[in-house]
């Protein structure tokens, strides 16, 4: 059996082709997969937000966004394929989706995280603040990580 390349590799979206298979992956996840209304799903954050990708091999595997919230990045729309949840590459882009936001000149990440998510983001620094909320339907937690140092901002 030949190897697998089990190797991830962030980037920044820079072509169409690259948008077109982030779009297509946000539709697998939270709409066929979550039940998220399509009119939710894509916004007009969309236009100005930084899309970042994930690659196993060729194929697109995560994604999320980042869009400038005064001094900081909200981080949203973070989704990996079925097949690759469980191999890190929610890990990976997160590290990757830090550092461009640091680059970008963020004081801080905030993001609303799905409830069954709050432990990864948790573990990765992102303290949660404020009462749970309901979002598409389903229950979320504002979260936020402080990017001066790994400690968390309150």
């Amino acid at each position: 059996m030949p190897e697998q390349d089990v190797t991830v590799r962030c980037a920044r979206v820079e072509h169409p082709a690259d948008l077109a298979a982030v779009m297509a992956l946000r539709e697998r996840v939270f709409v066929a997969e979550q039940g998220v209304p399509p009119d939710r799903e894509r916004d007009a954050l969309d236009a100005g937000a930084l899309h970042l990708l994930a690659r196993r091999g060729d194929a697109v595997v995560g994604c999320c966004r980042l869009v400038r919230d005064g001094r900081a990045m909200r981080l949203g729309r973070m989704a990996v394929a079925a097949p690759a949840r469980g191999l890190g590459v929610g890990a990976a882009l997160l590290a990757f989706a830090e550092r461009v936001a640091r680059d970008e000149g963020a004081r801080e990440v905030t993001l609303h995280a799905q409830l069954a998510a709050q432990g990864f983001y948790a573990r990765a620094g992102y303290a949660a603040e404020g009462e749970e909320f309901l979002d598409a339907g389903i229950v979320h937690v504002a979260m936020r990580r402080s990017m001066s140092g790994g400690e968390t901002a309150m």
